[in-house]
């Protein structure tokens, strides 16, 4: 009996060393997937943003060509940083990229915050934005059924309010009022 105990406590940490290995072989795995597409993402990043830089100093020439040379240093300064921006994320490869990214979140958490709340109010906008878009589109879609379209019950639009619907056998209400009795 004791012998039967020891082979199946023997065979569980089998098992669980079998488990680790293989959740580990996973995580790596996943890990280098994550970073060969940051890697191959913040490439397509930086050469995008790079051909913005070319633009805009084509922008910059074309205003310096006009005699507005304010707006066209302003232009030519901001090609540069773009173009040492899209450099950077062409060269830089995952590590790099959260390695920097997380010096400057401790340098600058305040940046950081607003960032966020930032992107934060952006997608709440969005999300209004692509909500009234989408009612608008059951409005118009969904005109002939009484639920618009997947069932879904239909909206008034602002001002537009609806009456609540009575069956078309119902009766009004009466009021009976009894006369004032005199007393």
């Amino acid at each position: 009996m004791a012998e039967v105990k020891e082979q199946v406590q023997e065979k569980a940490g089998e098992a669980r060393e079998q488990v680790k290995q293989a959740t580990g072989e996973a995580r790596e795995q996943t890990r280098d997937r994550v970073r060969t597409e940051v890697d191959r993402r913040s490439t397509q990043a930086g050469q995008q943003v790079s051909d913005t830089a070319q633009a805009m100093r084509r922008v910059g020439e074309t205003l310096r060509e006009e005699g507005k040379d304010g707006p066209a240093k302003a232009a030519h300064q901001a090609a540069e940083q773009a173009q040492r921006a899209g450099r950077w994320l062409e060269e830089s490869d995952a590590d790099r990229i959260l390695r920097d990214v997380e010096d400057f979140g401790r340098r600058k958490p305040w940046a950081v915050a607003l960032g966020g709340l930032a992107l934060g109010i952006a997608a709440a906008r969005f999300m209004k934005a692509s909500s009234n878009e989408r009612y608008r589109s059951l409005d118009t879609n969904g005109a002939g059924s009484p639920h618009g379209l997947a069932g879904r019950p239909e909206l008034p639009h602002a001002g537009q309010v609806k009456p609540p619907a009575v069956p078309a056998t119902a009766a009004p209400p009466t009021a009976s009022v009894d006369p004032p009795s005199a007393g």
